[in-house]
């Protein structure tokens, strides 16, 4: 399997398969390359309906030329704990920013939440994410606002009194249960327009049938939820092995 950075003609090869709708999964099996590195290059250069091949080889010729500066300014990288290769640390980080982005998360916020997920603490300072991602305060503060209102990043006080951002085993649970109380509202808002329009008009009906939808999957996504965090933090790793997630509960 060929390594090393995408040429330009794998590029144009991209955006031929992404023009005749071809999965990520086939355009990596004809180029041979893995799967994750044609996400990442789609995702990071204007998604499935805006790749441009020219336009992605000058971008990333671009960011290769602006780390090839920085790097006189920046100390020698420390040694990568439990013998992790650093370029493909890096590039594990892009391709999660990719796929979350993909999920719908902004690119800041999906850079912060991929910093905190690979940090072994599970928890960083503003100014650690700061010059982790060589962006402003100002980024790093709203990102952070915006993960902790959808439940994916709280924060508390250490020893010094900095503030510390965090993820703990219950962020996928909390995101969930974020997600669930949006639901409710879509729904509760539907419904004032149904009486609002008629309970027999067209828009009414419709308005219902998208409530009682949403209705059905906030419900479903939160038995879900509590159910997984029951199975998977259990302190027996056998029973959790031999226990079934299903979504009936």
């Amino acid at each position: 399997m060929p390594g090393g950075r995408l040429t330009q003609q794998e590029r144009q090869q991209i955006a031929l398969g992404m023009a005749d709708g071809l999965a990520y999964a086939e355009i990596a099996r004809r180029l041979d390359r893995p799967t994750s590195t044609i996400t990442r290059e789609v995702l990071r250069n204007g998604g499935p309906t805006a790749y441009r091949a020219d336009l992605a080889h000058r971008a990333t010729e671009r960011r290769a030329h602006q780390r090839r500066q920085a790097a006189p300014r920046e100390p020698q990288a420390p040694a990568q704990a439990y013998g992790r290769d650093p370029d493909a640390v890096r590039e594990y980080e892009e391709t999660f920013t990719a796929i979350l982005m993909q999920q719908g998360l902004p690119k800041m916020m999906a850079r912060v939440l991929t910093c905190l997920f690979t940090t072994d603490e599970g928890s960083v300072t503003a100014s650690e994410l700061v010059r982790r991602l060589q962006v402003s305060p100002a980024s790093v503060s709203k990102a952070v606002t915006f993960l902790e209102s959808q439940g994916l990043v709280r924060r508390e006080r250490d020893e010094r009194r900095r503030e510390r951002y965090l993820v703990d085993d219950d962020v996928w649970y909390q995101s969930m249960m974020a997600a669930a109380r949006a639901n409710t509202q879509v729904a509760e808002t539907a419904r004032q327009g149904v009486s609002l329009l008629g309970r027999e008009s067209p828009a009414a009906v419709r308005l219902e049938n998208i409530a009682r939808f949403v209705d059905f999957v906030g419900e479903s996504m939160v038995r879900a939820a509590e159910q997984a965090r029951d199975i998977l933090h259990t302190n027996d790793p056998e029973q959790t092995d031999g226990r079934r997630l299903t979504a009936g509960g």
